[in-house]
């Protein structure tokens, strides 16, 4: 198969199972996508060296690029890779913020700055991710140490299955933090692969 007519998003992989959704649902069948470890926010160092490589890995099979990654982060590092190659990201500081919307995340981020913030992705994987990858389980005193000043959890839900809301609770509960849920959608995310698809997309799918 020649990719060279096709478009590639190189992607964080806390988005992969979003991407795939809307893909599919919008009929983007020109995208491919490569995704990067997720666990790569745990060193948001690394992560525009590892978007670099995948550009310059793929940028003779594609006709365009597209890289699916807020700042998270990178302090500009990731901006800076992206000027050099000649590709665009979706914009924002982190995935939050373009689910959200900007607006919307900086009225939660004014109303508490002492927010911790879930996704649908997080929520999945709030053990191995958190609890696991921070040593919590291991040693339960750092819980205070990292959590110690934080006010409340905040999920930001896209596609929610029947029992989200009650591991949303069951994680405020654990952490000692007052729950609020917001239902955002794809925000960015889907009108950014929309405009890169060049393709129209339903900003409310799924309900």
């Amino acid at each position: 198969m020649d990719t060279r007519a096709r478009k590639l998003v190189i992607a964080c992989g806390a988005l992969a199972h979003e991407i795939a959704a809307l893909r599919q649902a919008n009929g983007w069948s020109t995208l491919d996508v490569v995704c990067l470890p997720p666990e790569l926010h745990n060193r948001p160092e690394r992560i525009a060296g590892a978007v670099q490589a995948k550009i310059r890995e793929h940028r003779q099979d594609y006709s365009e690029i597209f890289v699916a990654y807020a700042d998270c982060g990178t302090g500009g590092a990731l901006d800076k890779v992206l000027a050099e190659e000649g590709v665009e990201r979706i914009a924002g500081a982190h995935c939050y913020e373009f689910f959200a919307t900007p607006s919307a995340f900086a009225a939660l981020a004014d109303a508490e700055p002492g927010t911790f913030y879930l996704t649908d992705f997080l929520l999945r994987h709030f053990d191995r991710l958190v609890i696991r990858a921070l040593g919590i389980d291991r040693h339960p005193e750092l819980q205070q140490t990292y959590f110690g000043n934080y006010r409340r959890v905040v999920y930001l839900s896209q596609a929610p299955k029947p029992d989200a809301e009650a591991r949303a609770r069951a994680v405020a509960e654990r952490l000692g933090l007052e729950l609020v849920i917001r239902h955002t959608g794809y925000g960015g995310l889907g009108s950014s692969l929309a405009a890169f698809a060049g393709r129209p997309w339903m900003p409310s799918w799924p309900a």
